[in-house]
């Protein structure tokens, strides 16, 4: 297909702003707005995905305090989603915490943040296609009643081959504009969270009736984070907990797609918020209400059964008939995410490269479609590749790139919320509004997410952590994460070499906004 070369160039603008400031793309604006900004936030967190392979997983962490761990994740999350609202509002740019970072500390910092955000996004990307894969032939198996049918996902050709297939279909969506996205998007979210209602319903149905061994009444002492037994577990179901809301920030990447650019992003990502912890918190405590948190039977903490409750709990709560829905909700959260999370990525590297930090190719636009044309197909075939050598070399290996993601979703998001306090430093004490928005509650959710960085990094170094491998005694997750962001230094090094101009700091320049006192 043929693609348009806009590049911006020297005195180009957006919003008014002055060369060194933000630039305009050629990206299609107006296509998208409030509600369906939101759904693309929704649809990239993958809700129902999440709750499938993390319900498990943490209650098996905190037992019966996982409902308050849910809102212990929440809590940052929220934090610096007023970040990325005040900042959005300064500078609606496509590039988001790599545009936003630059401008608060400077190029080689923001460089980083914006590697961070592309690394963890191909990561998760290989991981939603897996997904999306053996749920594919899981519920092909249970439609034609065929477990040799269910079992073409355990022949490692048949599953890369599907798992390809799938991420082709995907980055061809992707590829073909937001309005395409959006279509695809409000059938799939809605989908989800029918069934997410469905489930809720018939297993609160299911615990009043005692149908099931292990059910429970309800109690305010699952809200309560200080129930946790031990920090360390505390810690432990926090990082699951972040994990789960990883991806709001999507709305956010397609600011200049949006109408509104300047407070609609912002808007959606708090709707996407909302959204995520009601349905979390609602699904998370029914579940617990019908089957306990016991290791034992359906109980969500059974090791057995904990990577994919759903699978274990569709028969139970809502029959052989009904529950075919779940695998289908699933499918449809897996691959509804495979799409959405191209937006992110593309963008990011259409930023990066419209601004010289990056090759010059990735910034070329569809004269058609409007689209990151060349970052979106390059993100397809590195999502590809990634996930064929890792599924080829070791599964062990795939296991803990995943493990590894935590990582970079913390140290991104981090730097996000810091860099929103330190380029408003100047505005945080001119009222209430703006020492909350702008400092406090950044500040405060940046520590938050510090804090699990730190923890996570120490884990990492026990090579019991991820699947028990290691490398000269150091587990393997540390190594992969760890690795991966040293591999940005050293791209940065090169790109530094290549285009010396932003990296002096003249393209995109650091700043902060002039005070403006009210009369």
């Amino acid at each position: 297909m043929t693609q348009l070369d806009v590049r911006p160039q020297a005195g180009d603008t957006v919003n008014g702003a002055p060369d060194g400031g933000v630039r305009a793309k050629g990206l299609g604006g107006n296509s998208v707005g409030l509600m369906g900004s939101a759904v693309i936030g929704i649809s990239t967190v993958a809700p129902v995905y999440c709750l499938t392979s993390t319900l498990g997983s943490t209650a098996g962490e905190v037992g019966l305090a996982m409902p308050a761990v849910f809102l212990a994740g929440f809590l940052p999350m929220l934090l610096v989603a007023f970040a990325y609202r005040e900042l959005n509002k300064a500078m609606p740019d496509c590039g988001t915490s790599f545009t936003w970072t630059v401008k608060a500390f400077g190029p080689r910092i923001g460089w980083m943040c914006g590697w961070g955000l592309v690394i963890a996004t191909i990561i998760v990307l290989s991981n939603l296609a897996g997904v999306a894969t053996s749920y594919f032939w899981l519920l092909a198996g249970e439609i034609t009643s065929s477990d040799s049918v269910a079992a073409l996902d355990d022949d490692k050709a048949v599953h890369i081959l599907t798992c390809l297939a799938l991420i082709a279909a995907a980055t061809a969506i992707s590829y073909r504009g937001m309005t395409a996205t959006k279509g695809v998007q409000y059938l799939l979210v809605g989908l989800q969270l029918v069934v997410l209602a469905l489930f809720v319903a018939m297993a609160l149905g299911k615990a009043r009736s005692g149908d099931i061994a292990g059910s429970m009444d309800f109690s305010w002492s699952w809200l309560n984070p200080f129930s946790v037994q031990s920090f360390g577990a505390f810690t432990a179901g926090l990082s699951l907990s972040i994990f789960m809301f990883w991806g709001w920030d999507a709305c956010l990447t397609a600011n200049e797609e949006t109408t509104g650019s300047e407070k609609t992003p912002g808007r959606a990502a708090l709707i996407s918020m909302v959204v995520l912890i009601g349905s979390y918190l609602a699904t998370g405590i029914a579940a617990q209400m019908a089957v306990g948190s016991g290791d034992t039977g359906l109980g969500l903490a059974n090791p057995d059964t904990s990577d994919n409750v759903f699978a274990a709990l569709a028969g139970p709560i809502m029959g052989n008939g009904l529950g075919i829905l779940l695998f289908v909700a699933v499918l449809a959260s897996a691959a509804a995410s495979l799409q959405t999370t191209f937006i992110p990525v593309a963008r990011t590297v259409l930023a990066m490269a419209a601004y010289e930090a990056l090759p010059a190719s990735y910034a070329r636009v569809h004269p058609r479609f409007k689209t990151p044309g060349r970052a979106t197909v390059v993100a397809g075939v590195a999502t590809g590749v990634f996930y064929t050598v890792m599924t080829l070399v070791s599964e062990h290996v795939l296991v803990d790139t995943i493990y590894a993601l935590g990582l970079m979703i913390c140290f991104y998001y981090a730097l996000t919320a810091f860099a929103c306090a330190w380029y408003f430093r100047r505005e945080l004490f001119s009222s209430a509004r703006d020492f909350a928005f702008k400092g406090f509650f950044p500040v405060f959710g940046g520590i938050l997410l510090t804090a699990v960085f730190v923890k996570t990094l120490v884990d990492m170094w026990n090579p019991a952590y991820g699947s028990g491998s290691s490398v000269f005694g150091v587990g393997s997750v540390f190594v992969i994460g760890v690795g991966l962001l040293l591999l940005g230094v050293v791209i940065m090094l090169v790109m530094g070499r290549r285009s010396p101009a932003f990296f002096r700091g003249e393209v995109l320049k650091r700043d902060t906004p002039a005070l403006v006192v009210a009369d």
